[in-house]
């Protein structure tokens, strides 16, 4: 009687295990710092890391601690609660050009064809190689600070929107918005479609 709920727990865990598995994290930045007290400094470190299934789902979380490891399990930890979708064209780009900020940072991402590869700069690239896109050309405008520079490129990403989407919003069919996207008629931008 007493394994039940053992086993149920251990299962549990296993579960856990598969959904970690699942994602793949990417460390961007450690920052160290160092607090002045009597007798010396205090260091401490504070991690940004990625995280993301390579399906289309993403998230970034900060983590602070005394130790480098633990960090980066706080960070980790911080960014699989913060995942957000975005929608995918072909499973391997984005469906139109978006530009995002935040602070000083400011990104313009820009769909590619296939073959093209990932031409971002080190913190965009990590949240690229993390979501599952393949193709893309990206440009950082402002602040190189990595923090700005992973904010913008999420600011960007949740402007992201698929014709599927669209035409939910609309009560259209995928067909008449994207017809109407290649034969040139309506006064839409890339954006809206």
């Amino acid at each position: 009687m007493a394994r039940g709920p053992q086993t149920r727990g251990h299962g549990r865990e296993r579960e856990e295990r598969e959904r970690d598995s699942e994602f793949v994290d990417k460390l961007v930045h450690i920052n160290r710092v160092a607090k002045v007290v009597k007798g010396g400094r205090r260091f401490g470190f504070a991690a940004l890391v990625v995280v993301g299934d390579q399906k289309g789902r993403v998230g970034f979380g900060h983590g602070k601690a005394r130790e480098v490891p633990e960090a980066i399990r706080k960070a980790t930890e911080s960014a699989k609660r913060n995942l957000v979708k975005v929608p995918l064209r072909e499973g391997r780009t984005l469906h139109h050009d978006v530009t995002g900020q935040h602070g000083a940072g400011r990104v313009v991402l820009r769909a590619a064809p296939p073959g093209t590869g990932i031409i971002a700069g080190g913190p965009m690239r990590a949240v690229f190689e993390t979501l599952g896109i393949q193709d893309v050309v990206a440009k950082s405008l402002g602040s190189s600070n990595p923090y700005n520079m992973v904010r913008a490129t999420f600011d960007a990403l949740k402007h992201e929107d698929s014709p599927r989407g669209v035409a939910a919003r609309r009560g259209k069919k995928v067909s008449e918005i994207v017809s109407r996207r290649r034969d040139g008629a309506g006064e839409g931008t890339a954006a809206e479609v």
